[in-house]
């Protein structure tokens, strides 16, 4: 006779299906999330999914439904009992990975918040040293978000968050205005350069690439910002649910930064209690205030003008008959002459042409000027050489351009006795800064009749804009003597392609040059090798020299005067870390007695400075000039 099944509610270790399959009861579910969370809870501090506390939070209902389908199954019924689902979905299905995930995300999170708070503004201070410091902000933003309720936690959270962003894009722009111009970035007055940055961009990989390049910035600037925000509020969730220990560690760590930094603690010559980003932020505000303040300042100076009121019979009456040409050479600085990559090719060039000027009856004259800008900016050299001003920045550059002071070419127009032209194939819009120059007519690159391909950001070659100036004003009978400013802009960065010196019956409309551009290397291949990238500005300044000279000896006379210069020095790539600002200055002359003028200045014969060549700032050019050719001062 069969033994009669026991009542259900005596039978706890029935099986219903496999063991797999056998649903837990209340208690053992119960002790399950309860290991689960305690797991996860020690090493889960900041990422807890709202998905995983409601599964948790969900754990008596899915126990009572157990209980209820072990009710019914006392009733004789053979069906397996289905198990609820498994407390934190997923994460209990892997607790290894889950674990493995958040601590790379809290990890990634606190090392880009360090880095962040570390990290220096100028390419030869990134060093593994400087990242191996403590921050002091560090410590006294865990201490703040600790003490915080919830809410206000996450909203400070958040804001510190976008600060730090904030901070890394300005060192970012800091670390690419060092590179490329030698000092950080202004928050007052830079903001202009970045439309100038987008035309060079156009000018030198085209519309796509460079709509290609201003897109990824923006996206990088919002992830730069997205991440530390996340970042900083990953974090503090963690200081909060981990109090206990992290309050004991931010004690730890701000007694070991009080002592280090009264100590002066240091690793790798770094001091090892850090207070970059505070500093930094005084720093950005000092320069603020600086700049505001310069502005004023500068707008008392320029009114001052110590060639202001003299009568237009008493300017530089020692060059009247003269035809005068100021030329600026793009980038063409102290470097290119000394530097051991590029001063072979340079030296050779300048001595070749100095032995033909003297052939064809010239000798030349030649010293050093500081200039008041590096890597780029050119407007603001030739401004300063030209005014007498120190412009080196944008607001200065647009107060004195706004005024009446009066500039070298200026001078020329003032007398009545000079026809005054400008050729400016770097300029490809309207330049209504060529009044303030005392230009009677400028040529830019839309006027002087190019039919050729640019050559990277170079509009045309040196070679053509010369013969474009001679066609439309040298060559042509006059009744006047002309002055000129001239722009050469071949040694242009990034110095590839580089057109090639042709004969001058060659030139034509710039046709010419389409194979010679075609042939030529490309800016990507050289501009990022250190190497490559020198020998192919010696070879820019060789070709934009050789241009200029040739020209004087083809097409000059007894009445040919020549000053021309560099503008500023390249880009530390090219020029060095911390290089110096000067650049080469020579005075080409028919007449000897136009170089007898100056033979007080000591500048070296020839083409070449030396180095015991005088070195004077640039702003210092005008006055001197002026007064060596008999100008009367009136102020």
């Amino acid at each position: 006779m069969p033994e009669a099944a026991p009542p259900a509610d005596s039978t706890p270790t029935e099986k219903a299906g496999t063991p797999a399959e056998r649903a837990a009861t209340p208690a053992e579910q119960a002790e399950q999330a309860e290991q689960t969370d305690s797991a996860t809870d020690e090493t889960e501090p900041a990422d807890v999914d709202i998905s995983a506390d409601a599964d948790a939070s969900a754990v008596p209902d899915a126990a009572d439904e157990a209980s209820s389908s072990a009710e019914d199954a006392s009733g004789g019924s053979d069906k397996t009992v289905e198990a609820p689902p498994t407390p934190r979905g997923r994460r209990a299905k892997h607790p290894g990975a889950a674990r493995t995930v958040t601590y790379t995300i809290t990890t990634l999170a606190a090392l880009l918040v360090l880095f962040a708070l570390l990290m220096p503004n100028e390419p030869d201070r990134f060093r593994p040293a400087v990242f191996l410091r403590l921050p002091v902000e560090a410590i006294f933003g865990a201490a703040v978000l600790m003490v915080l309720p919830k809410t206000l936690r996450l909203i400070t959270a958040v804001l510190a968050g976008l600060s730090l962003g904030a901070m890394t894009v300005l060192n970012l722009l800091d670390l690419g205005f060092n590179e490329f111009l030698g000092r950080g970035f202004n928050l007052v007055l830079d903001w202009v350069l970045f439309d100038d940055a987008r035309t060079y961009l156009e000018d030198s990989m085209g519309r796509t690439g460079a709509v290609a390049v201003v897109v990824a910035v923006i996206v990088l600037v919002i992830a730069v910002f997205a991440l530390m925000a996340l970042s900083v509020v990953r974090l503090a969730n963690l200081l909060a649910r981990q109090s206990g220990r992290a309050t004991r560690a931010t004690l730890v760590a701000g007694t070991v930064w009080v002592a280090c930094s009264a100590l002066g603690v240091q690793f790798a010559g770094v001091q090892f209690a850090a207070r970059s980003t505070a500093g930094a932020v005084q720093n950005r505000v000092d320069r603020v205030q600086a700049t505001l303040k310069d502005e004023a300042e500068f707008a008392k100076i320029a009114k001052k003008d110590k060639f202001a009121k003299t009568p237009p019979a008493q300017l530089v009456p020692d060059l009247r008959g003269k035809d005068v040409i100021f030329a600026f050479i793009e980038s063409y600085g102290r470097s290119a002459i000394e530097d051991p990559v590029t001063a072979p090719g340079v030296d050779a060039v300048l001595d070749d042409k100095t032995a033909e000027l003297t052939e064809a009856g010239y000798a030349a004259k030649s010293g050093w000027l500081t200039s008041a800008t590096y890597g780029g900016s050119s407007w603001l050299g030739h401004s300063t050489f030209l005014s007498g001003l120190w412009i080196s920045n944008q607001a200065r550059y647009r107060t004195v351009t706004a005024g009446d002071h009066l500039t070298l070419t200026g001078a020329f127009q003032r007398t009545g006795d000079w026809r005054t032209v400008g050729i400016m194939p770097g300029v490809q819009k309207n330049w209504p800064e060529g009044s303030f120059y005392g230009l009677d007519n400028v040529y830019d690159s839309r006027e002087l009749g190019y039919r050729g391909p640019k050559f990277s950001w170079s509009t045309m070659p040196d070679q053509y804009a010369l013969s474009a100036y001679q066609r439309l004003e040298h060559g042509k009978k006059r009744d006047k003597p002309l002055m000129s400013e001239i722009i050469l802009t071949s040694s242009h960065q990034p110095w590839a392609p580089i057109p090639k010196t042709i004969p001058w019956d060659e030139v034509g409309d710039g046709s010419v040059y389409k194979d010679i551009q075609k042939d030529g290397k490309k800016a990507s291949d050289v501009f990022y090798d250190s190497t490559k990238v020198k020998e192919e500005y010696g070879r820019s300044i060789e070709y934009s020299v050789t241009s200029l000279i040739d020209y004087v000896v083809k097409y000059g006379d007894k009445n040919t005067v020549l000053v021309f210069l560099g503008d500023h020095q390249p880009l530390a790539r090219v020029s060095g870390d911390h290089a110096n600002r000067d650049v080469p200055v020579s005075i080409v002359a028919h007449d000897k007695s136009v170089l007898d003028k100056i033979d007080d200045w000591n500048w070296t014969e020839g083409l070449k400075p030396d180095d015991t060549a005088p070195v004077w700032r640039m702003d210092s050019f005008r006055d001197r000039f002026l007064t060596a050719y008999g100008s009367t001062p009136h102020p």
